[in-house]
């Protein structure tokens, strides 16, 4: 806990009753502050008895990256992950988190003893339990889990095939060779750009397949091999999609990674532009593949 100067101390960050909301509700404290982020009491965090903030607390409320955690990573500036290739205009990225149900307590709390206690979010086992946060990208139209531990929010450029790019992603690799800065493990999403000429939806396979080459030149080393792992139209929460997914292998010197998952699932959400989820993992991290199948099972369309 942290002394704020007025010889009582400012409980430790989590999550608590919402001082000025109604029954129910959570709100984020920092350790200095409340920050703007409540949400609906239900399953899958632990939160502190009630205070009342010590004199003199203040400051600005924490970052994106700290919500969950007291401890979660912050995020920093890094590099793209080549070069841009095109000059992508300023558009803004819409990314609102929702954390959806917030569990209280189990039993009364004791009133005599005003020491807070808050934990962290519980992990997801095969499932996403109740109260996972989720990404909710408003410009695509759909929703997907927020991963946990280790995924940053997108603050890198946008992508060459969305008008605008949400979601997560990790650095597993910096300074390679070839011109790229650093490779990642990624899951974005975004409007598709008009240039794939998407048509409808029978239009969904060849212009996801499209999308594919495009990402196999631009992001990966080269030569590399291509085994389609699935090909197929698919349902998302009733809208038409179809899942491209694939490995890639290459044998390139100055990469730790010999190979990548990736899934590419496009969604007619019913307005001009798809929707689509880009999922890439690399065969460094290849105990991650089971998160791809995870995320494309629990995509909603707004």
């Amino acid at each position: 806990m942290s002394d704020v100067g007025s010889g009582q101390r400012a409980p430790a960050p989590g999550w608590y009753p919402d001082p000025d909301g109604a029954p129910g509700t959570v709100r984020w404290w920092n350790g200095l502050s409340w920050s703007d982020v409540t949400t609906p009491a239900g399953p899958g965090v632990d939160v502190g008895r009630p205070f009342e903030p010590p004199p003199g607390a203040g400051g600005p409320p924490p970052a994106w990256e700290s919500w969950g955690t007291p401890d979660a990573p912050r995020a920093r500036p890094l590099r793209s992950r080549r070069p841009l290739l095109l000059g992508l205009g300023a558009a803004a990225v819409v990314l609102l988190l929702v954390l959806v149900g917030v569990a209280l307590s189990g039993g009364e709390p004791d009133r005599d003893d005003p020491a807070p206690v808050a934990a962290p979010t519980s992990r997801p086992g095969n499932t996403f339990p109740p109260g996972t946060v989720r990404i909710i990208d408003e410009a695509a139209g759909i929703s997907y889990p927020f991963l946990g531990d280790g995924w940053l929010e997108w603050d890198r450029p946008f992508q060459d095939e969305t008008t605008e790019t949400a979601g997560q992603y990790f650095v597993t690799q910096e300074d390679l060779p070839g011109g790229f800065d650093v490779f990642i493990a990624q899951c974005t999403s975004g409007p598709l750009v008009p240039e794939y000429g998407y048509a409808g939806t029978g239009t969904l396979q060849p212009t996801v397949t499209a999308v594919a080459g495009s990402v196999r030149q631009l992001y990966y080393p080269g030569p590399n091999e291509l085994e389609v792992r699935r090909d197929e139209a698919v349902t998302v929460d009733g809208a038409s999609a179809w899942l491209y997914e694939f490995d890639l292998r290459w044998d390139v010197a100055g990469y730790e990674a010999s190979g990548e998952r990736a899934a590419l699932l496009l969604i007619d959400v019913g307005r001009p532009e798809p929707a689509l989820l880009y999922l890439s993992i690399p065969n460094t991290h290849a105990e991650l593949y089971g998160v791809i199948d995870r995320v494309l099972g629990d995509v909603d369309v707004l």
